[in-house]
């Protein structure tokens, strides 16, 4: 249980260690290497890589979200903050017009601590940082402003997994919750979804460094995360996403009390019917023989629920 836990980065605000760590990631910013892509452009003066991204972040959405984990939703729901555009840019993704598009508004870092502070505000559990792997830094930085005004909930990392370690090693010790995707395993099927063959590899090396960070996911009496990793896996239409071999990776060289959601709701979005691997729905049968899968592996922390996908106007 963790009915005592307090969040990670009140510690790392008390020591400094918070402070240190913006400095270090605003430095990656001058010559980008945050995420795997490694575009080495300088994002503090203008200049955007693959994610178009400046120097400030850009939201898409913030509000409390129902349709995430039960551990992550409980009464109050999971602080959603989504951001726009993305390192990975799956073909298949069902937000495109906020990953490929940049739907959404630049924000300031205190701009981006108020939103955290609106939801802790509402009831929310959690703040769950969406698509944040491009945007550590500005996260960092609006932490660091939302401390003071009273933030005191958990951070969620929640990201496609394709993380580079160095910069996860900056969130040590200030992220309590990581949600990492485990997409694909076979290299082809990452190049063809997102032109990302490396990103089986990065993958397991992210998905291991967030474990060694927070351990296994920790509920309080009420079932409600604070600290942790907890895996999603979308199922893709004939085996195409390697699930056997990811489930086993996870039990086996991860743990195999990992909570893992594997998810059901694959269809094709964005640009997924121009490939034959990506161009149909997921059926019943497909998805039960995922999660016998998972079971066979040993994996019994598995999420039951229908995930509901839910994106509202900024602000409201």
């Amino acid at each position: 249980m963790a009915e005592d836990y307090k969040p990670a980065f009140l510690a790392a605000f008390s020591s400094g260690m918070l402070s240190e760590r913006i400095q270090a990631a605003r430095r990656l910013l001058k010559s980008c290497i945050l995420c795997p892509r490694k575009c080495n452009v300088d994002r503090l003066n203008g200049k955007t890589g693959l994610c178009r991204t400046g120097s400030r972040a850009v939201v898409a959405s913030c509000t409390p979200h129902f349709g995430e984990e039960d551990p992550l939703v409980g009464c109050g729901g999971s602080g959603t903050i989504f951001f726009s555009h993305c390192g990975l840019l799956c073909r298949f993704c069902q937000n495109f017009d906020i990953s490929h598009e940049g739907h959404g508004a630049e924000v300031s870092a205190r701009q981006l601590a108020e939103m955290m502070l609106h939801l802790q505000g509402r009831g929310c559990h959690n703040i769950n940082f969406v698509t944040p792997s491009h945007v550590v830094p500005q996260i960092l930085a609006a932490v660091q402003e939302a401390i003071p005004a009273g933030l005191k909930i958990p951070l969620v990392y929640n990201t496609s997994g394709y993380d580079r370690v160095q910069t996860l090693e900056l969130l040590d010790g200030i992220v309590d919750i990581y949600m990492p995707d485990f997409k694909f395993w076979d290299p082809v099927v990452a190049a063809t979804a997102c032109d990302a063959p490396d990103y089986p590899a990065v993958a397991r090396r992210a998905i291991t460094e967030m474990h060694r960070q927070v351990g296994d996911l920790v509920l309080d009496r009420a079932g409600i995360a604070r600290r942790g990793l907890l895996v999603r896996h979308l199922v893709l239409p004939d085996g195409a996403a390697g699930t056997r071999e990811i489930m086993h990776f996870i039990a086996r060289r991860v743990s195999s009390r990992t909570y893992v959601n594997l998810m059901a709701q694959y269809r094709p979005c964005g640009r997924a019917l121009e490939f034959e691997i990506l161009a149909r729905g997921l059926t019943d049968q497909e998805f039960q023989a995922a999660l016998e899968t998972a079971q066979a592996e040993g994996l019994t922390r598995l999420d039951r629920r229908k995930r509901v996908f839910l994106l509202r106007p900024l602000g409201t």
